[in-house]
């Protein structure tokens, strides 16, 4: 499965961004999908998820800013991050399939495939 990542750049305290993923994936409707971050020097951290009901979960640090979507008829997920901070500054990576229980445990032990990644800077 191949999962590209758009829609990173630069954006300024308080402002909004779009992330958006492609995937190539021919199970993508039944595929736990998701989003994560990381800071260079640091772990990968869960930012969202959402799974094949619909229902989704959303990290305490991003909580009521940012929101995932997906559409399968297209086979991309979103993130829409507003009001951003420079905290949220970090490579976003996009995941699929696994387990994503975002209950603690390492990302990297929950996912099954992951984009490259692109970059987000929260700066003004």
């Amino acid at each position: 499965v191949q999962l590209v990542e758009s829609g990173g750049g630069l954006v300024q305290p308080g402002g909004s961004l779009r992330l958006s993923c492609t995937s190539s994936s021919l199970t993508f409707s039944t595929d736990a999908m998701a989003w994560a971050r990381q800071v260079p020097g640091t772990g990968l951290e869960w930012v969202a998820a959402i799974y094949r009901d619909g229902s989704t979960i959303t990290d305490d640090a991003v909580k009521g800013r940012f929101t995932i979507a997906r559409d399968n008829a297209k086979k991309m997920v979103y993130l829409q991050m507003n009001r951003v901070k420079p905290e949220d500054t970090a490579v976003y990576y996009c995941t699929s399939g696994g387990d994503v229980l975002m209950s603690g445990g390492r990302p990297e032990d929950e996912y099954t495939f992951r984009g490259q990644g692109t970059q987000v800077t929260v700066s003004s």
